[in-house]
Parts: structure tokens; sequence; C-alpha cells
């Protein structure tokens, strides 16, 4: 899903003023970051998740260069190695995801996938009474992927590869952010990650060549995915403490499932919904307890 933790990294210290704009702001942040995958997965029938993923990865790239204006010939062996992890795991998290969008559906694929933050929360807590959580969490993802005539196997798997990624996404760039001053390094991994699409993303825009209208989705999908969340969660952690944050971000989950049934005609029975809240009110008690 993108750069909330290199947001995280950058603010340093919140301030106790302007707890109602922070919610707001990370609410903004949520829906821009949804409405993004959603438009990018209109533009899947014309240039494929793996063209559209390319477009991403490139307007992520100018627009994180642009905010933290990196000096990477200044970086040490000691800090690249983090770096390059990052740009390797950046990638594959965001084709992974787009592509179990595509096969599965944004409400679905966005709920699998915060299973990583949530497996990090978890693993990282002292608490024994956070194996309930984790029970809890895998009796929701056992609903959610139930056998049913239309299971798409592939798609859940690259949901729950998404989910590793973004697991190994978090703790990278918490290195990255101890390694590297500000939001530099976050900078270079998502530049580094761009210029790795560039023989990917031609070849697969060679063979879906792109419209117009499906282009103007990508690039639109890089701002509302890239640019919107990555500012308003900076404003955002100015204004509220990180840990309400993190919890704030559990809302995901059912923003995706909302933004999926008003734009891409998604439905999700009742069953899969009771499993989604299951899985948000994990990661917010998660969150609350680190």
């Amino acid at each position: 899903m993108s750069t909330h933790e290199a947001a995280a990294v950058a603010t340093g210290r919140s301030t106790p003023t302007g707890h109602g704009g922070g919610i707001a702001l990370m609410l903004g942040s949520g829906l821009s970051n949804q409405v993004g995958a959603s438009v990018a997965a209109l533009a899947f029938p014309v240039m494929g998740p793996v063209g559209t993923v390319a477009v991403r990865q490139w307007v992520a790239a100018v627009v994180l260069l642009g905010v933290g204006r990196p000096r990477p010939w200044t970086f040490t062996a000691a800090q690249w190695r983090p770096v390059l992890g990052l740009a390797v795991v950046f990638a594959v998290m965001n084709l992974s995801l787009y592509a179990a969008i595509d096969r599965v559906g944004l409400g679905l694929a966005v709920t699998l996938e915060f299973l990583g933050p949530l497996t990090v929360a978890l693993a990282t807590s002292r608490r024994r009474s956070d194996t309930a959580l984790a029970l809890a969490a895998v009796g929701a993802v056992a609903v959610l992927v139930r056998p049913q005539p239309s299971s798409d196997h592939l798609g859940v798997g690259l949901a729950l590869l998404a989910a590793v990624c973004w697991g190994c996404y978090i703790l990278l760039n918490r290195e990255v952010g101890a390694r590297v001053p500000g939001v530099e390094g976050s900078a270079t991994a998502a530049a580094v990650s761009g210029l790795l699409y560039l023989p990917v993303g031609a070849v697969a825009l060679w063979h879906h060549p792109p419209t117009g209208a499906a282009l103007a989705c990508a690039l639109a999908a890089g701002v509302l995915s890239s640019a919107v969340p990555f500012l308003a969660d900076l404003l955002a952690l100015r204004r509220v403490p990180a840990r309400f944050f993190g919890v704030f971000m559990s809302v995901n989950p059912v923003l995706a499932a909302l933004v999926g049934m008003a734009m891409l005609q998604e439905r999700l029975d009742a069953a899969s919904w009771a499993a989604v809240a299951v899985i948000v009110a994990a990661n917010a008690v998660a969150a609350t307890r680190r």
C-alpha cells in the first residue's frame, strides 16, 4: 500500500494540537490510497497490472525524490544495504498487491495484505494475550479464503505475498530510517524501484499499449496512492500521536471494501464483512499494545 512508514520517520514527534485536523488528514489519506488502487484497476484491462504498477512506481519515485532530495552518492555500504532491500520489497509488494486486486478484488486483497503489519505488531509484542489476536486473525483469514466455486487461489496467494512484503517493508523502513537521515533512504529506495521497473514496464507497455484513458488512470493512481497519502501523512503525524496513527491505519480494509463496492461493483458477503471487521479490530488492538 504505501508511504506511511516513510512519513512517520520524517516527522518525528507529533503535537497535541490539531487532533481533529489530523483525523481528517488520515481519513483523506486512506481514502486517497484506496481510490487510487481502484482507479488503477480500471487500467488493468488495457495495460495489465504490470504496466499499471510500473507507471505507479515511476510516479512514486518522482514524488519522493522531489520531497526527500536524497544524496545517494554520500551513502555508505551499511546504508545502501537496507535501501536496496527496501527497493526490492517496494517493487514486489505493489506488483503482488495490484495483481491480487485484479484477481480477487480490492477489498479482499487489501484485507489480506493487512496481515503483514499485524504480524509485525504481534511478533514484536511480549504479551501472551496477543496470541488470542493472532488466532482471531487466522480464523478471519480462514473465512475470507474459504473454498468457494469462484475462489481464486492464485489471487489469494498474491495478496498474502503482498502481506509478507508489507511486513518486510515496515522492518526495512525502520532500519533505513535509523541509518539514513530524513526520508532520503525511502526516496532513494523509491528511485531504485522505479529504475528496476524501466525494462519491466517497457516490455509490459509494448505488449499492452496504453490508451490515453488507461494511462491517465495509471498516472492518477500514482498520485492518489503516492503523493497525496505521503503528504497527508506527513501533516497528520504532526497533529496526532504515532500510536493513534497506527491504530487508525487499520481502517484501510474497510475503506478498501467500501471503495471497491462504489467504484468497481465488488461485493462481500456477510461472513466476509465479519472477517474484515475481526482483522481490523485485531490490527487496532495490536497497534495500541506496541
